[in-house]
């Protein structure tokens, strides 16, 4: 549900978290992406990092050069809880293989959804996801659109450490990650992809905001683009949605 207005709640002394609704949805995020583009283009002094995630602008600030007060009657004073969904400007396609030892918890997944390993594959590789933050660790990139066929629930305890690029699912989302973790959530594939590299500037490529669909690639393909990747290589594709510059 999207709040009829934000709500801005404190997180500690120097950061203001601002809320515009209650679950996961493309016109909630809209109003988050509104309010953290403008809060940029306007910079304000003692503002020290925005960070956006489904539902919700963290702002971190200087409580020295910025008062709580004067921060939140700057974000009341600005037009962004009548923001519309916008559809994304950018289209990813991420190489993805399902095939063993990547999916290494197809099955289990599967088991616990009555579907095929092959089709849980199959139902993942045809979703359209939305990137809606990134969080829990660097280069970690949560997304939405997660067929609903696929809304198996989180491990009741975590799993071994992911391999890099791992793609999961879990909690009726899905999930890219960067580095190995533990997780409850459940590795359906990986990609060759590094959503985050240091040495690239910037370091992310896939924006906040941005569509994704995954494209499945068998093993020999996987390490192929692997080696690409390693060597700075972005291998995912971007097909452009929207002309507007």
């Amino acid at each position: 549900m999207r709040y009829p207005a934000p709500r801005c709640l404190d997180a500690g002394e120097a950061a203001l978290v601002v809320e515009f609704g209650d679950s996961v949805d493309p016109a909630i995020n809209a109003g988050v992406l509104a309010l953290d583009a403008a809060l940029r283009a306007a910079p304000l002094v003692g503002i020290v990092e925005t960070v956006p995630t489904y539902r919700s602008l963290m702002i971190h600030y200087d409580p020295l050069a910025l008062g709580r007060a004067a921060l939140v009657a700057h974000i009341e004073a600005m037009e962004t809880r009548g923001v519309a969904e916008r559809p994304p400007r950018v289209r990813w396609i991420i190489p993805c293989c399902y095939d063993p030892p990547h999916g290494e918890d197809l099955a289990a997944a599967g088991e616990s959804l009555s579907l095929s390993p092959e089709r849980v594959a199959a139902l993942h590789a045809g979703g359209d996801y939305r990137a809606y933050m990134y969080g829990f660790a660097p280069g970690w990139c949560y997304l939405g659109g997660l067929p609903p066929a696929l809304a198996v629930p989180r491990r009741a305890a975590p799993r071994a450490p992911t391999p890099k690029g791992a793609v999961l699912i879990g909690g009726g989302l899905s999930l890219i990650g960067a580095d190995p973790m533990p997780t409850g959530w459940y590795v359906v594939g990986r990609t060759p992809e590094r959503l985050i590299a240091l040495e690239r500037d910037p370091p992310f490529f896939v924006n906040v905001g941005d569509a994704l669909r995954f494209e499945p690639v068998d093993d020999a393909r996987f390490r192929a683009l692997a080696e690409r990747s390693a060597g700075g290589e972005i291998v995912a594709r971007r097909e452009m949605l929207d002309a507007r510059p």
